[in-house]
C-alpha cells in the first residue's frame, strides 16, 4: 500500500517539475534564414535561430538568438493565423540601404505567428 502512495506521489512531483519545460516550449520557436536579414540594429546572418518571446500579445519582447546566445532583442506581437501553419516561414520587408528586415516567423504546426515591430 505505501509503495503505491509513493509511487503516485513521485507521479504528481514529476508533472509539476516538466510544467515550466512545457510553458518554455509555449513561447519559443526555432526558424532557419536561407538569407542575411536585420532585426533592429543587428543583421543576421544565414543559420539557424531559436525566437523566445514573453509579454501581453499585443506588446511582446522578442529574443532572438544563435548557439544559446541572444544576438537581437526587438518587440512584436502575436498574430493568430486562420489554421495552423504546415511549415516554419520567415516573411522579410525591404528596409533601408537594401537590406531585408524579419518582419514574420510562423512556426509549424502553430496556428500563432510572430510579427516583429519595425524600428
Amino acid at each position: 500500500m505505501k509503495y503505491s502512495q509513493y509511487l503516485g506521489l513521485l507521479a504528481i512531483m514529476g508533472l509539476a517539475l516538466s510544467f515550466p519545460a512545457f510553458a518554455k516550449d509555449a513561447h519559443s520557436g526555432n526558424f532557419t534564414l536561407d538569407d542575411f536579414a536585420q532585426v533592429g540594429s543587428t543583421q543576421l546572418a544565414p543559420g539557424h535561430y531559436k525566437a523566445e518571446w514573453s509579454g501581453p500579445a499585443d506588446a511582446l519582447k522578442i529574443d532572438i538568438m544563435h548557439n544559446g546566445k541572444t544576438v537581437a532583442t526587438t518587440e512584436g506581437k502575436m498574430k493568430d493565423l486562420q489554421r495552423p501553419s504546415p511549415y516554419d516561414a520567415v516573411l522579410v520587408r525591404p528596409a533601408a540601404n537594401n537590406a531585408k528586415a524579419l518582419n514574420e516567423i510562423d512556426f509549424n504546426n502553430r496556428s500563432e505567428a510572430l510579427i516583429l515591430v519595425g524600428e
